[in-house]
C-alpha cells in the first residue's frame, strides 16, 4: 500500500514539473526547423559519396 502512494506521489510530481516547464516555453518556439528540400539532397549525396546506404 505504501510502495502504491509513494509511486503515486512520483507520478503527480512529474505531471505538474512536466507542466511547468511546457508552460514556460514560448509560444514562438518552433522544436525542429524544417529542412529544405536541397539540404536533404545534399545529405543524401554526401552519405552516397561515403559509401553509406540510406536507410528506408
Amino acid at each position: 500500500m505504501i510502495r502504491l502512494l509513494i509511486v503515486g506521489l512520483f507520478a503527480y510530481a512529474t505531471y505538474r514539473f512536466a507542466k511547468k516547464v511546457i508552460d514556460e516555453v514560448p509560444d514562438g518556439f518552433e522544436p525542429l526547423p524544417l529542412q529544405d528540400d536541397d539540404e536533404r539532397r545534399s545529405l543524401r549525396r554526401q552519405s552516397a559519396a561515403m559509401g553509406a546506404e540510406p536507410r528506408r
